[in-house]
C-alpha cells in the first residue's frame, strides 16, 4: 500500500526515490570542453617520423637522379672509347712517327730522348683490348678502326643513354624497391639484391629484363607498415639519412667535374652530336699530322 492510499502525503525522500527510476539523461560535453579535445596537439613523435618519411623520399629522389647521371657517364665514357678512341690511337701513332723521323734527320740525343717517349706511349700493352671494346688489338686498329678513320661506313655503337621508356620503368622500380625503404635487415638484403639487378639492366637499356623485373617486383611480398620507433630511433634514422645524403652529394660532385661528366654537362641534350663534333675536330689533327710527316719523310 502507497503512502498516498494510506492518506499520507509524500516525502521528499519518496520524490528521490522516485527520481532514480527515471532514466539517467545522457550529460553533453561542455563546448569548451569539445573544441579542447578536437586541437589536442599531434605527439612530437608523430611529428618527427613524417620528418623521417619526408627526408627518406627525398633522398630516394636524389639518389635516383645521381644513379641515372652515373649510368650516362659509363654508357658516354664507353661510347667515347668506342668512337674516338681509335682517333687518339691514331694521333699518337703519328706523334711517335714524327719524332722518329725528326730525331733521324737530327741525330740529337734530345730529339731521340723525345722519339723512344712518343714510341713507349704506343706500345702495345696488356688489357688493350678491353679498354677500347675491340676497336684496337696488339696489332693495331681494327678493321671497324681503320674504316671510321677512312671516312667509310662502319656499324652505328649503343646509344648513349637508356632510352625514356627504359628510364620510366627504372625509376618506378627505384621508388617501389628502393633499399632504404627497408625496415629490417633481411629486407635491405632483398631489395639491395634486386635493386643491383634493376640498375644492371637499366645500364644496358634493356627495356623487357626491367618490364620482367617490374612483374618480379609486383609478385613478391608486399613491405609491410610496421610501426614507427620512439624519437630516439627516428632521430637516429634522421642522422644516417643525413649521412647518406652527404655521400651521394660528395660523387654527384665528382661525377660532374670527371673529364666525361663535363663533356656531358656540355650537351646535356645531345651526347651523340657532341662525339661527332669531337670526331670531326680529331680528324682534323690526323691529316695536319700525316702532312708533317709526309714533309719530314720526303
Amino acid at each position: 500500500m502507497t503512502h498516498e492510499a494510506a492518506g499520507v502525503p509524500p516525502t521528499r525522500n519518496d520524490d528521490d526515490r522516485q527520481d532514480d527510476d527515471r532514466p539517467a539523461e545522457p550529460q553533453q560535453p561542455a563546448p569548451e570542453a569539445a573544441a579542447s579535445a578536437g586541437d589536442a596537439a599531434p605527439r612530437p613523435e608523430a611529428r618527427l617520423a613524417k620528418a623521417v618519411q619526408a627526408a627518406e623520399q627525398a633522398l630516394i629522389e636524389f639518389e635516383i637522379a645521381v644513379e641515372t647521371f652515373r649510368v650516362e657517364v659509363e654508357n658516354f665514357s664507353r661510347l667515347h672509347h668506342q668512337k674516338l678512341g681509335p682517333m687518339y690511337a691514331r694521333l699518337d701513332e703519328l706523334d711517335a712517327q714524327i719524332a722518329e723521323a725528326r730525331a733521324a734527320r737530327t741525330g740529337d740525343p734530345e730529339d731521340l730522348r723525345k722519339a723512344k717517349e712518343a714510341r713507349d706511349i704506343v706500345m702495345p700493352m696488356p688489357g688493350v683490348d678491353e679498354l677500347f671494346h675491340d676497336w684496337m688489338d696488339g696489332d693495331g686498329l681494327s678493321p671497324e678502326a681503320s674504316a671510321m678513320l677512312t671516312e667509310q661506313p662502319v656499324r652505328p655503337p649503343k646509344r648513349v643513354r637508356p632510352s625514356e621508356e627504359a628510364r620510366k620503368l627504372y625509376r618506378e622500380l627505384a621508388r617501389k624497391a628502393h633499399p632504404d625503404l627497408a625496415q629490417d635487415e633481411p629486407e635491405r638484403e632483398r631489395r639491395d639484391e634486386f635493386i643491383t639487378r634493376v640498375n644492371a639492366a637499366y645500364g644496358r637499356g634493356d627495356v623487357e629484363l626491367l618490364k620482367e623485373l617490374a612483374a618480379e617486383w609486383a609478385a613478391g611480398p608486399a613491405q609491410p607498415l610496421a610501426p614507427l620507433s620512439e624519437s630516439e630511433e627516428l632521430y637516429a634514422r634522421l642522422e644516417w639519412l643525413s649521412r647518406r645524403k652527404e655521400l651521394l652529394t660528395v660523387l654527384a660532385k665528382e661525377l660532374e667535374e670527371g673529364a666525361i661528366g663535363s663533356m656531358l654537362r656540355m650537351a646535356p641534350d645531345d651526347p651523340d652530336q657532341l662525339l661527332e663534333d669531337i670526331g670531326e675536330q680529331l680528324l682534323g689533327e690526323v691529316s695536319r699530322r700525316e702532312a708533317e710527316l709526309a714533309e719530314l719523310v720526303q
